[in-house]
């Protein structure tokens, strides 16, 4: 009796990354370092340029609006009209406006058009990174959900905004500010391109929805999906909860270690990397780990414990040992790692709700999205609350990444849903 030889895997789908979608996840890279280019000094160029800190922060809360608003509709849209088009969409829309932005905002210094450009350019990344989401979500067989996640954040963080940072790092000093914002946009162009040139995964070319779901039913059950499923919504809290720190301690965090503590601006900014570079390593370890011990697990423990645990450390360590760039450094990278324990969200939620995919990751972008005025809107709270003093702050948000890992444990997966993926991956496989 013969025996069927084991079916050879490719390199990519060794590492984690579905053969088929390989070229787009090098694409989404470079897309999202050309993203990341601005986010180490678009606000001191526009402070160096006359402009208030108060203009800088409207124009990065206008921008954090349309992020989260781009981030839900990349759902429904990929629904309707194919995660890929979804993805062209974000791409020429990314181009246009960032010319736009430049060539009538930052050029000129007209305060007016910076402001309207950029706010309008918030809408077009989300739409390329996150139709890649749900692609990844509709294609990835549900066994390699969590790596395929893990590779997905990789790449996001590794550009925006590490490598991002590091290309204006020395960039800037050869050609200068704004031919720098210049080749942001050439590296975005090129990394869209070869994602979508060069990747022919048929699933992303179709629409997800059946025929007969109309427009009006796409959209509303995008939203409505909080309350028909309430684990969309308690899943879409704990992903605010995941990177409201980031974004508050990056408001807070650079006058605490340098006017308070006496760390050089080079030293914060070298930690800094060293936090990125610890989140972008876990981003990918996180998702392998969570298709071994399980996706709840993974982010109750290492990102609301591990939240638990670091965020008060990486306050008091520096206090205990002021002065010593290695002990922030130590609490630093452990902080890192938990804000990118929370990356198999992202590969749990599809297989919940494994018939509204896209729908469900809608959710998960608008938490990413809120994320970004939830956690300065906590500090602000906790001044009103408390007066001012960082020690509430931190404790405040100790607890809360506490909480996040008891909401977590309530995201369990149905044996309906089990059986329905189950179903269609059997399908899948026979298709093809």
């Amino acid at each position: 009796m013969l025996e069927t030889a084991p079916e050879k895997r490719s390199f990519a789908e060794k590492i984690g990354i579905p053969k088929a979608l390989f070229w787009a996840f090098v694409g989404q890279l470079l897309f999202m370092v050309g993203d990341g280019v601005e986010a180490g000094y678009l606000d001191t160029f526009e402070t160096h340029h006359g402009h208030s800190q108060d203009f800088v922060n409207y124009l990065f809360l206008f921008y954090g609006i349309t992020v989260m608003i781009a981030a839900w509709l990349s759902g429904p849209l990929s629904d309707l009209f194919g995660p890929k088009k979804v993805m062209w969409w974000g791409l020429i829309l990314w181009s246009v406006l960032e010319a736009c932005f430049l060539i009538f905002g930052l050029g000129p210094n007209n305060a007016a058009m910076t402001l309207l450009f950029y706010t309008l350019r918030g809408f077009a990344y989300p739409l390329f990174a996150y139709g890649f989401l749900v692609w990844i979500a509709a294609a990835t067989p549900s066994s390699m959900l969590g790596s395929a996640a893990g590779w997905f954040w990789f790449s996001f963080s590794a550009g925006l905004p590490t490598l991002g940072s590091q290309f204006a790092r020395y960039a800037i000093p050869q050609i200068g500010e704004l031919n720098t914002f210049w080749c942001s946009l050439g590296l975005v162009i090129i990394g869209g391109l070869i994602a979508l040139l060069f990747t022919h995964e048929p699933t992303g070319t179709k629409r997800l929805l059946p025929e007969h779901v109309s427009v009006k039913s796409a959209f509303f059950d995008s939203f409505s999906i909080v309350w028909r499923e309430p684990k969309t919504l308690i899943a879409g809290i704990v992903r605010t909860i995941d990177t409201s720190s980031e974004y508050a301690f990056l408001a807070i965090m650079p006058s605490f270690f340098v006017d308070h503590l006496g760390f050089s601006l080079g030293q914060w900014l070298n930690l800094l990397s060293l936090i990125f570079l610890s989140n972008i390593i876990v981003n990918l370890l996180s998702g392998m780990l969570a298709d071994r011990l399980g996706a709840r697990f993974v982010v109750a423990v290492f990102g609301g414990i591990g939240g638990f645990i670091s965020i008060p450390l990486f306050y008091y360590v520096p206090l205990y040992f002021p002065g010593s760039f290695l002990a922030a450094a130590l609490v630093g990278v452990l902080y890192g790692a938990a804000i990118a324990a929370f990356v198999p969200l992202s590969g749990l939620m599809p297989q919940i709700c494994p018939k509204e995919k896209a729908a469900a990751l809608s959710i998960l972008g608008l938490g990413a999205g809120a994320s970004t005025w939830v956690g300065p809107a906590l500090v602000s709270a906790c001044s009103a609350i408390f007066g001012q003093g960082m020690v509430y702050v931190i404790w405040t948000f100790a607890i809360v990444y506490l909480l996040s890992a008891f909401m977590t444990m309530s995201l369990t997966i149905s044996p309906e849903a089990r059986r329905y993926t189950q179903e269609m991956e059997a399908q899948q496989k026979s298709e093809s």
